[in-house]
């Protein structure tokens, strides 16, 4: 999977080659002509008592990847807005270990990638990559930016205005297999919203698309409840099964219209 920024190809191609012949951080030079996604470090080692390492850029280089691909969902969200004379406003990735503080609560990186609508913000312990391989069996890139891409669904929600309805049915739910039904609906579209990203970036290569449909299914909550309890239970599941999370998935990676991945209007899952 191939991976460039927020701004011009042919910019990008620019700027890399010259950070290569200087040894500078590629991301730096992106700030400095204003192509960079908003991407902070929250580095806390200690969940008990650690405290937030410098906010900026990160420099490793599983850092810059995630800053990439969030880079490349601006752009197409950009675009996927405009053509309905809206304004999207990116959400910023905060990166961080251990655990982490946000509007939504105190949460430990045991929670996975999470999107929190009250600061549009996401957060990603990039650790989790590698649970992502080695516990669930879904390596690659491709895997990793549907991770990211799946965030950024929910900020298109909340951007969208379908977050805060959903939130409010959910309160207003009868029971609580109810309000996990609504949440699963949820995650779907998200996973669906992120496959139209796919769809748009023109950044698959050979083995992607099966990479991130791999990654989608090993996610899926009967595959995690019947790897962590021997069976399922449906209707305690919140995200979606890994047929259902395949299924929308590729239902946003092969039309690439948002319009399709209106989950709650479908009667089938």
């Amino acid at each position: 999977m191939a991976v460039g920024g927020g701004i011009g190809g042919g910019t990008i191609l620019l700027i890399l080659a010259i950070a290569f012949l200087t040894g500078e951080n590629p991301l730096r030079l992106l700030d400095a002509v204003g192509g960079g996604p908003s991407v902070s470090v929250d580095d806390r080692v200690d969940p008990a008592g650690g405290q937030p390492g410098p906010a900026g850029a990160p420099s490793d280089q599983l850092g810059q990847f995630a800053s990439s691909v969030l880079g490349s969902t601006e752009d197409i969200w950009e675009q996927q807005f405009a053509r309905a004379r809206a304004n999207y406003q990116p959400p910023v990735m905060v990166l961080f270990s251990g655990a982490v503080e946000s509007a939504c609560g105190y949460n430990s990186a045991a929670v996975g990638p999470f999107y929190c609508p009250l600061d549009n913000k996401l957060y990603l312990d990039l650790s989790f990559f590698d649970e992502l391989e080695r516990r669930f069996g879904a390596p690659g890139d491709f895997a990793q930016a549907y991770v990211i891409a799946h965030e950024v669904g929910h900020h298109v929600q909340n951007q969208l205005g379908i977050a805060g309805k959903v939130q409010e049915a959910r309160r207003g739910a009868g029971s609580e297999e109810e309000a996990n039904a609504l949440s699963v609906r949820m995650e779907l579209q998200a996973d669906c919203l992120a496959g139209v990203w796919a769809h748009h970036s023109k950044l698959l290569e050979s083995g992607d698309v099966e990479e991130g449909l791999r990654a989608a299914s090993a996610i899926g909550d009967d595959r995690i409840q019947r790897r962590s309890q021997g069976y399922t239970v449906p209707e305690s599941w919140t995200h979606g099964s890994s047929e259902q999370r395949v299924r929308w998935l590729r239902q946003g990676l092969e039309s690439g219209d948002i319009n399709s991945c209106d989950v709650f209007a479908a009667r089938d899952l």
